[in-house]
């Protein structure tokens, strides 16, 4: 087993992708059909759906998020990176694919710039009922002996990751005889399901708003048995089409040129944040329930809460409704947009603790 070489459009030097390229071999499908096989029990990691090229309209709205919202990525990006490396000596950032990536790249960076500490960090695929990828964690443990893994991600939606992590390293450790702990940081932690974050403000991250193109031209995680094997990585599709479009590079060299004009800020943070207690109340699941029952929804599969979580719903499944916090919120001008532009009805409901929250449709019975 080999990393991605080159690992999508990030620079090696950022981030080893413990992926393999299944680009030409794995389908990809329109998104209605996949939603109609998902919620009849298919999973959705078999395939992909069809990704799209953003609006030039969308992409305008990109361009705002990062004038105002890199410096805040930045300060986030600095405090995340330091409470890791007060707590463990020798950590390994292992990002989450595909969201987890950008933020690991940039705490990689940020540690190397700012701490003059070269931290390692990898890129591995994590599955919601499957796992992550056990062949992609023993090859690091094999070249990082007695050092602490670090999971990484961008953001929390409801917690499902937290526990998939869990349950995880639970099934890895009985099989391999191992001790990984299921130690997640992020940069905002809305679902309030872990003690190693920045923010638990649910705010925007323009890596939240595209798909490839603002994560190394790499598609979320594959894992198809007629394409992965038993002792192969997960598979990942690599949109190399997309590279006239790509904002990765612009996106991680922005916000670490604000890694000197933030440290005030981040030093202030992080003082503030050690003095709170930030023991996990999972009450992004409590208010991802009551949604469930305000809306007559009894798989909470469909409900994905959070502006991270939102914009996936509406970049590549099929909606139901969009809510939000606040009617216009300038965080959620995306989400507006988006919802727009696919005719989305959009609804507020001010009782939980996430900006927005996307509803997915039923297609249980077929076309509803």
């Amino acid at each position: 087993m080999k990393p991605l070489d080159p690992p999508g459009s990030f620079d090696p030097a950022d981030v080893t992708l413990l992926l393999q390229d299944v680009t030409g071999r794995v389908a990809e499908r329109p998104t209605d059909c996949r939603e109609r096989e998902i919620q009849a029990g298919r999973h959705y990691s078999e395939d992909l759906p069809i990704e799209q090229v953003p609006s030039p309209a969308y992409m305008q709205v990109f361009d705002q998020l990062m004038q105002t919202q890199v410096p805040r990525v930045a300060e986030y990006t600095g405090v995340l990176t330091r409470l890791v490396l007060e707590r463990f000596r020798q950590p390994v950032l292992v990002s989450l694919v595909r969201a987890g990536t950008p933020c690991g790249a940039l705490m990689t960076r940020y540690a190397r710039l700012r701490l003059g500490i070269e931290v390692p960090h990898y890129g591995v695929s994590i599955i919601r009922g499957k796992g992550f990828d056990a062949n992609a964690i023993s090859y690091i443990l094999a070249r990082h002996p007695g050092q602490t893994l670090v999971f990484v991600d961008g953001w929390t939606g409801k917690g499902m990751i937290t526990r998939q992590l869990r349950e995880s390293c639970d099934a890895y450790n009985a099989g391999h005889g191992g001790a990984i702990a299921p130690i997640l940081a992020v940069l905002a932690d809305p679902a309030h399901s872990t003690d190693l974050y920045a923010t638990r403000e649910d705010f925007i991250n323009p890596s939240c708003c595209l798909n490839s193109t603002i994560c190394g031209l790499i598609s979320r995680t594959v894992h198809n048995t007629a394409l992965v094997g038993p002792e192969d990585f997960h598979g990942v599709r690599v949109y190399r089409e997309f590279a006239p479009l790509d904002q990765t590079a612009r996106y991680l060299d922005a916000v670490t040129a604000q890694f000197v004009p933030q440290e005030g800020a981040i030093l202030s943070r992080l003082a503030a944040l050690e003095r709170e207690d930030r023991t996990p109340d999972w009450r992004g699941m409590t208010a991802v329930e009551r949604i469930g029952v305000h809306f007559g929804i009894s798989d909470i599969n469909r409900i994905k809460p959070s502006i991270g979580e939102t914009t996936r719903v509406l970049l590549r499944r099929v909606p139901d409704r969009v809510l939000v916090r606040e009617a216009n919120h300038p965080d959620t001008a995306h989400i507006l947009l988006l919802a727009r532009e696919r005719g989305v009805p959009v609804e507020v409901y001010p009782d939980m603790p996430y900006l927005c929250c996307g509803l997915i449709a039923d297609r249980r019975g077929g076309t509803e």
